[in-house]
């Protein structure tokens, strides 16, 4: 690992205007100041941005307790609550200031004031009261990317029920698997919803979970978001307008402890199993909060639009909590961004007046590909700032939004972090970091970062590769693994025993400036248009198929999503060619996209009479990752069971 040299050659540097440095939040000054005092004194940093930052019902009395690390509590003996975060505490000042701007996919808007959001939510919170759900029931929403969703987590926050949101491109299996993990008490659906013009069956996936199994759920919220008609199944099913209809508009926070769990996420895992990352309702807020502050810059007048679903720990910290929790107004677009043509992002950007815009590398590289007359087309001169998030930016995309939609004057701030962080770790801060195509940059303040080997000892020089490390707990860290603490400290601890190293799975490379470049991961998890999919997840759903007899699943470069997912397979029966063949990939295609859902559908599928295997039995992924790249073999096959196979892997016969 300590050999990891970055192949990318990238001196080009880009210093933030005097104009946007002179009217920022943080300027270099600023930064430095900050950086100090994390230094100084990590944990008292952020006990003073959480006493400054965050409403506390009652204060607490230790910032950190790290007795049980690596289960860190943070803000030990407060309370507090999540949506009075995000709503009470705006009323007073900013009662009538749009929250929420919202495009649907037809063209449909709509906005929601401060006032009218905190009244939608209330009402919503004392509906899930009157079906009983009390502090600490789980809540899963599978849900459109409308602002419904983020009214519900909202109200789950409020009343201290902790929701799980389930991504609406999973399949009705990876939705029944989420639920019965969370031993969820209610969902909270939509009858459907349109993207790209596609009708998308969002109730009609929940009633397929729920004959399989999820006894654990009582009732369903359904929101009538399209009008079709859906399998309705009174009285446990409900509509959500009735259950609002009669309910009050006020409804007090419950305020929870600090650590009690906000939200579980599940993300996929290198084992078959999603692991729920736990994340706690004091820390998480606090690094929401100041990330959204710090990363974007927020002003008063921004209108800021974070393109990622609510599906995904993005949507959750730079839709829901961040932006909210400081009285931003922020812009939610249900639909894909080349409908009805490619010009569409632009055009509500446009429309909307949007002045940030944080979008994935995969959407860039798409937009890019369709040409620059589309954003051409539009008045952008209302973008101040540019941001992407998902997986590493590669220097021609990020040169491409600097130029054609950052008109070559506008700050991006390509982020690192993880669903399990929480929130931003590595970023620019635009009015104080000279940025370079491609690197996440440096740590945020209060945030310590490493390169360490395979012993875990930190790569001596600032030019390093290997591991990167989280060395010193922080506020948004996830607090564990939902029912299995044993996955959680293994997972992101058992690499390095007795170092207290919180271990990203990414490997990096860090510049003679001490600038980060992220490498991909070391794990077998892929990263595809910026959502991670654990191969075994894909792996287990091929097998599932009559015809199919073992799977491996690796990933492949590729221009606009960033990793493809090839899968290598081997059938029960004679392998098959020609129409029969092309028949049955495309049969496989579909069995994953139902299996688990269309985000994790193979891109290609080779048949093969064996997998590469060693004479123990374990698959060398690391030479189907070289024949799915098309490289030439040249590392040590004598290890192999049949090493002829290779030739077979490699499409050559």
């Amino acid at each position: 690992m300590s050999d990891i040299q970055s192949v990318l050659t990238e001196a080009r540097l880009f210093p933030p205007s005097a104009a946007f440095a002179a009217a920022a939040r943080l300027n270099k000054e600023k930064l430095a100041a900050l950086c100090a005092e994390a230094e100084k004194d990590p944990v008292e940093f952020w006990a003073e941005l959480a006493r400054k930052n965050i409403a506390w019902q009652t204060p607490f009395t230790k910032a950190l307790d790290d007795s049980k690390a690596p289960n860190y509590r943070w803000f030990v003996g407060g309370k507090t609550n999540a949506s009075a975060n995000c709503l009470d505490r705006h009323l007073a000042t900013k009662a009538d200031k749009i929250a929420i701007r919202f495009e649907g996919d037809k063209g449909d808007t709509k906005n929601w004031t401060y006032r009218q959001l905190h009244a939608d939510v209330s009402k919503l919170a004392n509906g899930l009261k009157s079906l009983g759900v009390t502090k600490g029931d789980r809540v899963v929403l599978y849900m459109p990317h409308t602002p419904e969703a983020v009214i519900a987590m909202q109200a789950c926050a409020r009343i201290g029920a902790i929701h799980s949101i389930v991504f609406g491109g999973f399949s009705s299996g990876s939705l029944r698997d989420r639920i019965e993990d969370a031993g969820a008490k209610v969902v909270i659906t939509a009858d459907g919803n349109t993207r790209g013009g596609n009708l998308i069956e969002l109730k009609k996936a929940v009633n397929e979970a729920l004959s399989s199994g999820c006894k654990t759920i009582e009732k369903v919220i359904v929101l009538k978001r399209t009008g079709h008609d859906v399998g309705f199944d009174a009285p446990r099913d409900v509509w959500w307008h009735d259950l609002v209809a009669q309910q009050s508009a006020s409804c007090d926070p419950e305020w929870v402890e600090a650590d009690h769990p906000l939200f579980l996420l599940y993300t996929s895992g290198s084992t078959g199993k999603p692991k729920g990352i736990q994340h706690s309702t004091g820390g998480y807020m606090v690094g929401a909060h100041m990330t959204s502050q710090w990363v974007f810059d927020l002003k008063e007048s921004d209108v800021f639009w974070c393109t990622a679903d609510v599906g995904w720990i993005t949507g959750h910290s730079y839709v829901c909590y961040g932006p909210l929790s400081n009285g931003a107004t922020i812009l939610m677009y249900e639909g894909v961004p080349t409908f009805p043509d490619a010009g569409r992002f632009w055009k509500i950007a446009q429309d909307h007046g949007v002045t940030i815009f944080y979008t994935a590398p995969t959407a860039i590289r798409a937009l890019m590909k369709l040409g620059e007359e589309w954003p051409n087309k539009y008045d952008l001169s209302k973008l101040r700032l540019l941001g992407s998030v998902g997986e590493p930016i590669n220097p021609e995309a990020w040169m491409w939004y600097h130029r054609v939609i950052g008109k070559e004057k506008l700050p991006i701030v390509d982020t690192w972090w993880q669903t399990e962080t929480g929130a931003i770790m590595m970023s620019p801060i635009p009015g104080a970091t000279a940025t370079k195509p491609g690197s996440c940059t440096q740590p945020l303040p209060g945030i310590f970062a490493d390169v360490v080997d395979e012993a875990g000892e930190p790569v001596k020089g600032l030019e390093a590769g290997g591991y990167l490390v989280i060395t010193k707990p922080w506020p948004s860290m996830l607090s564990t693994i939902w029912g299995d603490n044993e996955r959680y400290v293994k997972t992101y601890y058992g690499q390095f025993p007795g170092k207290n190293l919180y271990v990203a799975g990414d490997s990096t490379h860090r510049d003679k400036d001490g600038y980060y470049w992220i490498m991909g991961r070391i794990d077998d998890v892929l990263n595809v248009s910026g959502h991670r999919l654990g191969t075994m997840e894909i792996e287990s759903a091929l097998v599932s198929h009559t015809r199919v007899a073992e799977a491996a699943v690796v990933g492949r470069p590729h221009e606009v999503k960033g990793e493809s997912v090839f899968a290598f397979v081997t059938c029960k029966g004679a392998r098959p060619h020609g129409d029969e063949a092309a028949k049955l990939i495309k049969e496989l295609r579909e069995h994953v996209g139902k299996e688990i859902g269309a985000l994790a559908k193979p891109d290609d599928i080779r048949f093969a009479d064996n997998l590469p295997k060693t004479r123990s039995g374990k698959i060398m992924r690391r030479l189907l990752r070289s024949i799915a790249k098309g490289e030439e073999i040249t590392q040590d096959i004598s290890t192999l069971e049949n090493p002829g196979i290779v030739a077979q892997l490699a499409g050559k016969e």
